[in-house]
């Protein structure tokens, strides 16, 4: 097995970690019932995803 011919320094670690951060979550608003939603998402309170009612839906396989 062969050896890295160089050591990476701390400075080269912590500037490629920079980018581990967590992202903070975007919320946007239900059109029906104001309830706060992330974006892309079925709403939690009233299941509905862009003016359509989706909650009760099955997946076709």
């Amino acid at each position: 097995m062969s050896v890295p011919t160089k050591r990476r320094t701390s400075s080269q670690h912590k500037r490629r970690a920079s980018h581990f951060a967590l992202k903070k979550a975007v919320f946007s608003e239900c059109a029906k019932c104001s309830a706060r939603v992330l974006a892309h998402r079925i709403c939690p309170e009233c299941g509905e995803y862009k003016k359509q009612a989706k909650s009760g839906e099955s997946k076709k396989a």
